[in-house]
């Protein structure tokens, strides 16, 4: 009787323990922000869920998807909130470049949407800026100021 108790236990424990890291991965959502612009023009916030790392040669995850909302908090008319996202991510040459993702909204009250995905990721930055209606971010946005660092494989 005290073997077969014993022998339950065993396999209870090993079936929590092999569920554990389900468990963890499933609670990888993490809150940011919220973010502003020099001024307070412009602010950004959401969640950013990063899967599947992996701790080869290069450590990437293997998705990580970004969502959140960008809002423009000037009633300027011609300034817009920009969120600028900077991700590094693991090339087929097993290089570390990098591209930007940049969302924009010049609707002050309205907040924009936004969610993406990107596969083998090292590192995710966010800039919030706040700057005219242009069809991507400039330059000063771009490489003024301190990127915040949102993700980074470990």
């Amino acid at each position: 009787m005290k073997i077969t108790r014993a022998l339950a236990g065993l396999a209870l424990t090993t079936a929590f323990v092999a569920l554990a890291p389900l468990a963890a991965q499933a609670a990888s959502a993490t809150s940011w922000g919220p973010y502003y612009a020099p001024g307070s023009k412009a602010k950004a916030v959401g969640t950013l869920d990063a899967r599947g790392e992996d701790h080869a040669d290069i450590p990437t995850a293997d998705i990580v998807k970004i969502s959140g909302k960008v809002y423009d908090l000037t009633r300027s008319s011609s300034t817009c909130g920009w969120a600028v996202f900077r991700i590094t991510y693991r090339d087929a040459g097993g290089n570390l470049p990098f591209t930007h993702r940049s969302f924009r909204d010049c609707s002050y009250g309205t907040p924009l949407k936004f969610s993406f995905t990107r596969s083998d990721v090292y590192q995710v930055e966010l800039k919030v800026c706040a700057e005219g209606k242009a069809a991507k971010p400039s330059l000063n946005c771009l490489y003024a100021g301190t990127w915040k660092t949102l993700y980074l494989s470990k």
